[in-house]
Protein backbone atom coordinates (compact mmCIF):
# COMPACT_ATOMS: atom_id res chain seq x y z
CA UNK A 1 0.00 0.00 0.00
CA UNK A 2 3.32 2.21 0.50
CA UNK A 3 4.29 1.89 -3.05
CA UNK A 4 4.85 4.58 -5.38
CA UNK A 5 2.89 4.36 -7.98
CA UNK A 6 4.61 3.63 -11.37
CA UNK A 7 3.43 6.50 -13.38
CA UNK A 8 5.55 9.36 -10.56
CA UNK A 9 8.90 9.35 -10.71
CA UNK A 10 10.72 7.82 -8.21
CA UNK A 11 12.67 9.64 -5.28
CA UNK A 12 16.22 9.82 -5.84
CA UNK A 13 19.29 8.74 -3.24
CA UNK A 14 19.70 12.59 -1.91
CA UNK A 15 15.90 12.84 -1.32
CA UNK A 16 15.86 9.82 0.53
CA UNK A 17 18.96 10.78 2.54
CA UNK A 18 17.16 14.31 2.79
CA UNK A 19 13.94 12.54 4.16
CA UNK A 20 15.70 10.41 6.39
CA UNK A 21 17.42 13.33 7.83
CA UNK A 22 14.19 15.08 8.61
CA UNK A 23 12.12 12.15 10.18
CA UNK A 24 15.53 11.62 12.67
CA UNK A 25 16.13 15.25 13.37
CA UNK A 26 15.38 15.24 17.42
CA UNK A 27 12.35 17.93 18.51
CA UNK A 28 13.20 21.35 19.48
CA UNK A 29 12.33 20.43 23.15
CA UNK A 30 15.04 17.48 23.26
CA UNK A 31 17.80 20.05 20.96
CA UNK A 32 17.14 23.10 24.14
CA UNK A 33 17.32 19.84 26.53
CA UNK A 34 20.90 18.17 25.02
CA UNK A 35 22.16 22.12 25.40
CA UNK A 36 20.89 22.56 28.95
CA UNK A 37 22.69 19.43 29.61
CA UNK A 38 25.74 20.92 28.24
CA UNK A 39 25.36 24.12 30.16
CA UNK A 40 27.81 23.24 33.28
CA UNK A 41 26.98 26.70 35.30
CA UNK A 42 23.28 25.60 34.91
CA UNK A 43 23.51 21.90 35.94
CA UNK A 44 25.35 22.94 38.60
CA UNK A 45 23.05 25.61 39.82
CA UNK A 46 20.26 22.59 39.25
CA UNK A 47 21.89 20.09 41.52
CA UNK A 48 22.55 22.32 44.83
CA UNK A 49 18.59 23.53 43.90
CA UNK A 50 17.73 19.77 44.29
CA UNK A 51 19.98 18.76 47.36
CA UNK A 52 18.52 22.26 48.95
CA UNK A 53 14.95 20.69 48.40
CA UNK A 54 15.95 17.23 49.39
CA UNK A 55 17.60 18.25 52.39
CA UNK A 56 15.19 20.49 53.76
CA UNK A 57 12.02 18.73 53.39
CA UNK A 58 13.66 15.76 54.14
CA UNK A 59 16.33 15.93 56.33
CA UNK A 60 14.57 16.86 59.15
CA UNK A 61 12.52 13.80 59.08
CA UNK A 62 15.32 12.15 60.17
CA UNK A 63 16.83 14.19 63.28
CA UNK A 64 16.11 13.25 66.43
CA UNK A 65 16.11 16.89 67.47
CA UNK A 66 12.69 17.54 64.98
CA UNK A 67 10.68 18.44 68.14
CA UNK A 68 12.97 21.74 69.16
CA UNK A 69 12.54 20.92 72.80
CA UNK A 70 14.07 23.59 74.74
CA UNK A 71 17.54 22.95 77.24
CA UNK A 72 18.72 25.88 78.25
CA UNK A 73 21.80 23.69 79.53
CA UNK A 74 22.63 23.44 75.77
CA UNK A 75 22.43 27.25 74.99
CA UNK A 76 24.49 28.47 72.69
CA UNK A 77 26.94 25.60 72.34
CA UNK A 78 29.62 25.81 69.49
CA UNK A 79 29.31 23.16 66.72
CA UNK A 80 30.07 19.56 67.90
CA UNK A 81 29.47 15.35 66.74
CA UNK A 82 26.21 15.32 68.72
CA UNK A 83 25.42 19.33 67.32
CA UNK A 84 26.84 19.87 63.34
CA UNK A 85 26.18 23.46 63.85
CA UNK A 86 26.01 24.18 67.37
CA UNK A 87 22.73 25.36 69.32
CA UNK A 88 20.51 28.50 69.61
CA UNK A 89 19.84 30.83 72.77
CA UNK A 90 17.33 28.26 73.59
CA UNK A 91 19.24 25.18 72.96
CA UNK A 92 17.69 23.73 69.92
CA UNK A 93 19.47 22.04 67.15
CA UNK A 94 20.82 24.85 64.66
CA UNK A 95 21.23 22.12 61.61
CA UNK A 96 17.75 21.35 61.99
CA UNK A 97 16.26 25.16 62.78
CA UNK A 98 17.85 25.47 59.70
CA UNK A 99 16.23 22.67 57.44
CA UNK A 100 13.14 23.34 59.15
CA UNK A 101 13.42 27.19 58.05
CA UNK A 102 14.30 26.05 54.57
CA UNK A 103 11.16 24.27 54.25
CA UNK A 104 8.98 28.02 54.95
CA UNK A 105 11.17 29.97 53.16
CA UNK A 106 11.17 27.42 49.98
CA UNK A 107 7.63 27.25 50.21
CA UNK A 108 6.85 30.83 50.35
CA UNK A 109 8.85 31.30 46.85
CA UNK A 110 7.59 28.61 45.23
CA UNK A 111 3.64 29.39 46.02
CA UNK A 112 4.61 32.95 45.51
CA UNK A 113 6.05 32.43 41.98
CA UNK A 114 2.92 29.76 40.94
CA UNK A 115 0.81 32.91 42.24
CA UNK A 116 2.37 35.62 40.03
CA UNK A 117 3.01 33.89 37.42
CA UNK A 118 -0.69 32.52 37.02
CA UNK A 119 -1.88 36.33 37.23
CA UNK A 120 0.69 38.01 35.43
CA UNK A 121 0.21 35.21 32.43
CA UNK A 122 -3.77 35.27 32.58
CA UNK A 123 -3.84 38.96 32.84
CA UNK A 124 -1.47 39.30 30.41
CA UNK A 125 -2.36 37.10 27.59
CA UNK A 126 -6.19 38.61 27.95
CA UNK A 127 -4.39 42.32 27.78
CA UNK A 128 -2.58 41.42 24.59
CA UNK A 129 -5.32 39.52 22.85
CA UNK A 130 -8.53 41.57 23.55
CA UNK A 131 -6.48 44.80 23.49
CA UNK A 132 -9.19 47.54 23.62
CA UNK A 133 -10.97 48.78 27.52
CA UNK A 134 -9.47 45.58 28.66
CA UNK A 135 -6.08 46.15 27.44
CA UNK A 136 -5.71 49.57 29.28
CA UNK A 137 -7.67 48.56 32.53
CA UNK A 138 -5.25 45.85 32.85
CA UNK A 139 -2.01 47.83 32.10
CA UNK A 140 -2.95 51.06 33.73
CA UNK A 141 -3.25 48.82 37.57
CA UNK A 142 0.07 47.11 36.34
CA UNK A 143 2.13 50.81 35.33
CA UNK A 144 0.64 51.48 38.73
CA UNK A 145 2.04 49.22 41.10
CA UNK A 146 5.26 49.17 38.72
CA UNK A 147 6.18 52.72 39.78
CA UNK A 148 6.24 52.00 43.55
CA UNK A 149 9.01 50.03 44.72
CA UNK A 150 8.30 46.56 45.52
CA UNK A 151 10.22 46.03 48.85
CA UNK A 152 8.88 49.62 50.18
CA UNK A 153 5.04 48.23 49.69
CA UNK A 154 6.23 44.82 50.88
CA UNK A 155 7.37 46.79 54.39
CA UNK A 156 4.19 48.32 54.70
CA UNK A 157 2.02 46.01 54.30
CA UNK A 158 4.38 44.00 56.82
CA UNK A 159 3.94 46.38 58.94
CA UNK A 160 0.03 46.55 58.93
CA UNK A 161 -0.04 42.83 59.47
CA UNK A 162 2.18 43.45 62.74
CA UNK A 163 -0.47 46.30 63.52
CA UNK A 164 -3.50 43.91 62.97
CA UNK A 165 -2.13 41.46 65.03
CA UNK A 166 -2.33 38.41 62.37
CA UNK A 167 -1.59 35.31 63.78
CA UNK A 168 1.34 34.08 63.10
CA UNK A 169 -0.18 31.06 61.69
CA UNK A 170 -1.65 32.79 59.14
CA UNK A 171 1.41 34.96 58.00
CA UNK A 172 3.06 32.59 55.82
CA UNK A 173 0.19 32.43 53.71
CA UNK A 174 -0.04 35.91 53.91
CA UNK A 175 3.31 36.55 53.09
CA UNK A 176 3.04 34.28 49.38
CA UNK A 177 0.00 36.81 48.39
CA UNK A 178 1.21 39.59 49.06
CA UNK A 179 4.91 38.45 47.04
CA UNK A 180 2.68 37.54 44.35
CA UNK A 181 0.67 40.62 43.88
CA UNK A 182 4.13 42.20 44.00
CA UNK A 183 5.58 40.30 41.03
CA UNK A 184 2.66 39.68 38.29
CA UNK A 185 2.61 43.30 36.84
CA UNK A 186 6.29 42.59 35.06
CA UNK A 187 5.40 39.01 33.94
CA UNK A 188 1.97 40.41 32.87
CA UNK A 189 3.65 43.41 30.29
CA UNK A 190 6.00 40.54 28.94
CA UNK A 191 3.22 38.57 27.97
CA UNK A 192 1.14 41.21 26.79
CA UNK A 193 4.25 42.28 24.39
CA UNK A 194 4.73 38.51 23.30
CA UNK A 195 0.91 37.71 22.75
CA UNK A 196 0.36 41.08 20.88
CA UNK A 197 3.14 39.90 18.37
CA UNK A 198 2.00 36.02 18.11
CA UNK A 199 -1.75 37.60 16.86
CA UNK A 200 -0.12 39.11 13.73
CA UNK A 201 1.68 35.02 12.82
CA UNK A 202 0.52 33.38 9.85
CA UNK A 203 -0.98 30.38 12.16
CA UNK A 204 -3.12 33.19 13.77
CA UNK A 205 -4.58 34.16 10.77
CA UNK A 206 -5.28 30.75 9.68
CA UNK A 207 -7.61 29.76 13.02
CA UNK A 208 -9.66 33.42 12.49
CA UNK A 209 -10.51 32.43 8.73
CA UNK A 210 -11.10 28.64 10.77
CA UNK A 211 -13.41 30.50 12.94
CA UNK A 212 -11.94 28.98 15.99
CA UNK A 213 -13.17 30.28 19.52
CA UNK A 214 -10.78 32.53 21.20
CA UNK A 215 -10.59 30.14 24.19
CA UNK A 216 -9.08 27.57 21.63
CA UNK A 217 -6.78 30.51 20.06
CA UNK A 218 -6.01 30.96 24.13
CA UNK A 219 -5.29 27.59 25.00
CA UNK A 220 -4.29 25.50 21.93
CA UNK A 221 -2.09 28.47 19.69
CA UNK A 222 -1.02 31.49 21.54
CA UNK A 223 -0.41 30.02 25.18
CA UNK A 224 2.56 27.20 24.26
CA UNK A 225 3.95 29.38 22.04
CA UNK A 226 4.36 31.11 25.53
CA UNK A 227 5.75 28.33 27.60
CA UNK A 228 9.48 29.00 27.60
CA UNK A 229 9.37 32.14 28.27
CA UNK A 230 7.31 31.81 31.02
CA UNK A 231 9.19 28.79 32.46
CA UNK A 232 12.75 30.94 32.56
CA UNK A 233 10.54 34.00 34.45
CA UNK A 234 9.15 31.14 36.57
CA UNK A 235 12.57 30.16 37.45
CA UNK A 236 13.89 33.34 37.95
CA UNK A 237 11.15 34.67 40.38
CA UNK A 238 11.59 31.90 42.89
CA UNK A 239 15.28 33.23 43.84
CA UNK A 240 13.19 36.86 44.11
CA UNK A 241 10.64 35.42 46.29
CA UNK A 242 12.97 33.98 48.64
CA UNK A 243 14.41 37.09 49.00
CA UNK A 244 11.70 39.24 49.19
CA UNK A 245 10.58 36.54 52.25
CA UNK A 246 13.73 36.78 54.29
CA UNK A 247 14.16 40.41 53.92
CA UNK A 248 10.86 40.57 55.35
CA UNK A 249 11.27 37.90 57.94
CA UNK A 250 15.12 39.66 59.12
CA UNK A 251 12.73 43.04 59.59
CA UNK A 252 10.68 41.57 61.73
CA UNK A 253 7.66 42.27 58.91
CA UNK A 254 7.36 38.35 57.23
CA UNK A 255 7.11 34.93 59.26
CA UNK A 256 7.52 35.46 62.52
CA UNK A 257 8.73 33.55 65.29
CA UNK A 258 8.07 30.26 66.56
CA UNK A 259 8.02 29.32 62.99
CA UNK A 260 11.69 29.53 61.62
CA UNK A 261 12.41 31.17 58.22
CA UNK A 262 16.34 31.71 57.08
CA UNK A 263 15.23 35.72 57.55
CA UNK A 264 13.75 35.65 61.19
CA UNK A 265 17.07 33.42 62.02
CA UNK A 266 19.34 35.91 60.98
CA UNK A 267 17.32 38.67 62.64
CA UNK A 268 17.64 36.35 66.18
CA UNK A 269 21.62 37.03 65.86
CA UNK A 270 21.65 40.62 64.83
CA UNK A 271 23.65 41.85 68.15
CA UNK A 272 26.86 42.24 68.36
CA UNK A 273 27.89 39.60 70.82
CA UNK A 274 25.86 36.75 68.77
CA UNK A 275 27.74 38.87 65.51
CA UNK A 276 31.31 38.28 66.45
CA UNK A 277 31.11 35.24 69.24
CA UNK A 278 28.30 33.18 67.86
CA UNK A 279 29.34 32.81 64.41
CA UNK A 280 27.10 29.34 63.87
CA UNK A 281 23.57 31.22 64.31
CA UNK A 282 23.85 33.39 61.34
CA UNK A 283 26.40 31.97 58.72
CA UNK A 284 24.85 28.72 58.54
CA UNK A 285 20.71 30.46 57.39
CA UNK A 286 23.13 33.53 55.54
CA UNK A 287 24.83 30.62 53.48
CA UNK A 288 21.64 28.79 52.61
CA UNK A 289 19.57 32.03 51.27
CA UNK A 290 22.80 33.12 49.48
CA UNK A 291 23.78 29.19 47.54
CA UNK A 292 19.52 28.77 47.02
CA UNK A 293 19.45 31.76 45.24
CA UNK A 294 22.64 31.96 43.70
CA UNK A 295 21.67 28.40 41.88
CA UNK A 296 17.94 29.33 40.68
CA UNK A 297 19.73 32.81 39.15
CA UNK A 298 22.23 30.17 37.34
CA UNK A 299 19.83 27.73 36.48
CA UNK A 300 17.41 30.47 35.18
CA UNK A 301 20.05 31.91 33.14
CA UNK A 302 20.74 28.47 31.79
CA UNK A 303 17.26 28.21 30.69
CA UNK A 304 17.06 31.19 29.63
CA UNK A 305 19.90 30.93 26.94
CA UNK A 306 18.57 27.69 25.93
CA UNK A 307 14.51 28.52 25.49
CA UNK A 308 15.14 32.50 24.37
CA UNK A 309 15.68 32.34 20.47
CA UNK A 310 16.69 36.04 20.76
CA UNK A 311 19.72 35.05 23.09
CA UNK A 312 23.15 35.08 21.76
CA UNK A 313 24.46 31.59 22.27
Amino acid sequence: MNSIPEHLPKPGPGQEAARTAVSKKPSLWRQSLRRLLRNKLAMSGLVVVVFMFLACFLGPLFSPYADNKIQMSMMNKPPSWQHWLGTDKLGRDVLTRVLQAGRISLTVGLVSMVLSVFLGTLLGAIAGYYRGIVDQVIMRLADLLLTIPGLPLLFIAGALLSEWKVPTDYRMYIVMIMLSLVNWPGLARMIRGQMLSLREREFMQAAVVLGLRDRRKLIHHLLPNLVPLIIVIATLNIGGAILSESVLSFFGLGVMPPTPTWGNMIDAANNLIDFQQHPWLWIPPGLSIFATVIAINLFGDGLRDVLDPKTNR
